[in-house]
């Protein structure tokens, strides 16, 4: 518990299948060649959704969703109190 202590969440991302037309399918491959929709999650230790990002092209990098998800003021992304991880 020591490496918690001041944490309050997990943030991770996760693929989820998607219906796209043709000619918008490349963007969507995800790495196991199907077309995907990349989604970044955050939950706090409740097991609660505190903040959900979806509809990135499957190709996207998860660093890139959570890069943009910080810079964008309109997604009003969950910053951790001062002290808190």
């Amino acid at each position: 518990m020591p490496y918690f202590e001041n944490c309050i969440g997990a943030i991770d991302g996760t693929h989820i299948g998607a219906r796209v037309p043709p000619e918008l399918q490349a963007a969507y491959i995800g790495r196991h060649g199907t077309p995907t929709q990349n989604i970044m999650a955050v939950c706090d230790f409740n097991m609660c959704f505190t903040f959900v990002l979806a509809g990135w092209e499957g190709s996207t990098h998860d660093s890139r969703i959570f890069q943009r998800a910080l810079m964008e003021p309109s997604y009003h992304f969950p910053f951790p109190p001062t002290g808190k991880i």
